[in-house]
């Protein structure tokens, strides 16, 4: 398999896997506290709007000339990419503390409980639920769609994205709890580094530039920038005493 479709089907399965264990969290906080009607409701509705934006977005997308397409792709991955790898090195460095999925998790009960029920379908619970997986789910299909359309891949990317869902939500009702043991600042350090390194890579092909062997020259930008990512924690860990992990949002 050509190592680019291998990076591609390996970025869109990391990225989707950090987005469902955060929304997966909030699911279960307040489906745990408020019950499970009103919270699985919130979810069905938000899958089925973002099974409508998806159909509507990939083919709008597919008809963008492939030059375009490159650049606008290339340019929004950076933002994306570079944002959780700044965030990434900053933890990773001990500028910034670590993400909490049980900390994460005891916040939501605790907001959840805080909140009176009401009759019928709980409008607290609907409203987290929906706007948790509907936030998270959208980043997860702009990276779908983004790396399939680019490369005529949107089946792979998706089946990786389909894959990512189905591990998080098995491991979720055998755990019955926060996947607090999974590795996701680690997992987030690594979808970063794939982000930025498609974002410069394609970003470059768009505006005119051509790489050394093609494709073959993603291992080399992924090697670099990884390289200097590490670098700029080690230059972090220096002198910095670590920070207590804390629950939020990526």
């Amino acid at each position: 398999m050509h190592t680019a479709t291998i990076l591609v089907g390996l970025g869109a399965f990391l990225a989707c896997a950090v987005e469902m264990v955060e929304a997966l969290t909030i699911v279960l906080g307040v489906g745990t506290v408020r019950g499970w009607r009103s919270t699985l409701i919130g979810v069905g509705a938000a899958a089925v709007v973002l099974a409508v934006l998806t159909a509507a977005l990939g083919p709008a997308l597919q008809k963008i000339p492939i030059d375009d397409l490159r650049l606008l792709v290339g340019g929004l991955l950076l933002v994306f990419g570079l944002q959780w790898l700044r965030k990434a090195i900053l933890r990773a460095g001990g500028a910034r503390a670590l993400h909490d999925e049980t900390a994460a998790f005891e916040a939501e009960t605790a907001a959840a409980r805080s909140e009176a029920l009401g009759e019928g379908v709980d409008s607290y619970s609907f409203a987290i639920s929906f706007k948790a997986v509907l936030l998270e789910g959208l980043e997860v299909a702009f990276i779908v769609l983004t790396f399939g359309a680019n490369r005529d891949e949107v089946p792979l990317a998706a089946l990786a994205a389909v894959l990512a869902v189905l591990s998080v939500i098995a491991a979720g009702l055998v755990a019955r709890a926060p996947l607090a043991r999974v590795p996701e600042n680690s997992m987030k350090f690594a979808v970063g580094v794939l982000l930025t390194t498609f974002g410069v890579f394609w970003g470059a092909e768009g505006a005119g530039a051509s790489w050394p062997g093609g494709d073959a020259a993603l291992p080399a930008l992924l090697v670099l920038i990884s390289v200097a990512s590490w670098l700029m924690v080690r230059g972090l860990r220096a002198d910095r005493p670590r920070l207590t992990p804390e629950p939020g949002r990526c």
